[in-house]
């Protein structure tokens, strides 16, 4: 589950070209005292992280030779568990260099230091506005971070935006590399990596996720409606309980599956729990995890549902999908999205940056990245339920 982020991965030839492209910007940079901006976009399981890891081992391993300063950031407190773990295997990396974006910003500018090479993964999730919960006073954290280093080095995907506050786009990055007259290089990965996917069923998600259309797969090439494929098991539910129930198989057999479901369910509590239900199906929701061992990787999480604030950037083998209310059938093949019906109110939380030019289009934009994000997990196979029956029945129809 966690592999993709280990140091020592072998990377593909794709992946070792932008390797090799991002370490010659570092050291440019560094020796030119120039200070420079490198974004890797991709879309989730393309390997960005990948990529990182072994950049960051790297840098690390020359640090003391080269007498630099620096640090890996993400703000995922479930990944970064995984990080600050994976560093105590390798004699080059000190957990201590492996922060949350706040606490190396405050820490920083409280000691009047800067930093050499700042690597961030998962930079859509930094915030774009003030959080004083979070203790960031501020108003945009990349920028903060590019204040205080020589040289950025950040991975972005613009369709794993999840939350107002962190709301990004291309030109808000673009606005900082002129305002700061950056050294600026972009680089995109596109083989997928994670999914063992074939190419039709990657479609269909992004169809869903990007067009909002329920075009039927070929079902000549996979038989998905309660079906299975030889290759790749992608199957689409009537029954969320008989879904479940095909996970927990699936579980027992190659472990490291779990049950996902976007944030639109009420909080009702069974017992000091929040559950969903759907029909026959009702188990609680993941709980706040205070352990150092993620939730994806805790065996008992098979009986909680996950969300993208436990799931976002973590291989599983398989990943049963449940899609709530906030997904309705539009009639002729289509779906619409009901923002009044998504619950995680953190995720709208009232911005203060009048800097979005139709908030609810965003609101929905966001809806829809949660979706490609939890329908993005499964190495081996991804199971479907829609709370909206209409959605299974045209695709059954067609």
């Amino acid at each position: 589950m966690l592999d993709s982020v280990l140091p020592n991965k072998h990377l593909t030839a794709e992946q070792q070209d932008v390797f090799n492209e991002i370490l010659d910007f570092c050291h440019t940079n560094l020796k030119n005292n120039t200070k420079g901006l490198f974004q890797l976009n991709g879309d989730a399981g393309t390997g960005k992280s990948v990529i990182l890891t072994q950049l960051f081992l790297n840098i690390e391993s020359d640090s003391k030779q080269d007498s630099t300063d620096n640090y890996f950031l993400v703000n995922h407190p479930e990944l970064l568990k995984v990080y600050q773990d994976n560093a105590g295997d390798f004699s080059e990396l000190r957990k201590n260099r492996f922060l949350r974006p706040t606490t190396f910003i405050n820490r920083m500018n409280k000691d009047n230091k800067t930093a050499d090479v700042v690597v961030i993964d998962e930079a859509h999730l930094l915030l774009s506005e003030a959080d004083r919960y979070n203790n960031f006073e501020q108003h945009n954290q990349l920028e903060e971070i590019i204040k205080l280093a020589k040289v950025v080095v950040i991975v972005y995907d613009e369709r794993q935006v999840l939350k107002l506050k962190s709301y990004w786009s291309q030109h808000v990055i673009d606005n900082l590399v002129t305002r700061f007259k950056l050294q600026y290089k972009l680089e995109t990965l596109r083989v997928q990596m994670r999914m063992q996917a074939p190419r039709s069923v990657i479609n269909w998600i992004n169809d869903l996720t990007k067009s909002l259309k329920l075009d039927p797969i070929d079902s000549k090439k996979v038989e998905y409606l309660d079906g299975s494929n030889q290759n790749y098991d992608f199957r689409i539910y009537q029954d969320a309980e008989k879904m479940y129930r095909q996970l927990c198989h699936d579980n027992d057999k190659y472990t490291k599956s779990r049950i996902v479901a976007t944030a639109d369910y009420p909080s009702t509590l069974d017992g000091k729990k929040h559950y969903v239900n759907e029909g026959d199906f009702h188990l609680p929701w993941d709980q706040y995890n205070y352990d150092r061992v993620t939730w994806a990787q805790k065996d008992s999480t098979i009986n909680e549902i996950g969300s993208i604030y436990t799931v976002q950037g973590f291989d599983l083998n398989y990943v049963a999908v449940i899609i709530g209310p906030s997904v309705e059938y539009a009639g002729d093949g289509r779906i619409r999205i009901n923002t009044n019906a998504y619950e995680d109110q953190e995720a709208f939380k009232k911005r203060h940056e009048n800097d979005i030019d139709n908030i609810d289009e965003a609101k929905k934009t966001i809806i829809l990245n949660s979706i490609n994000v939890l329908l993005k997990r499964g190495v081996r196979g991804v199971y479907v339920y829609f709370h909206d029956s209409r959605i299974y029945d045209y695709l059954k129809e067609s």
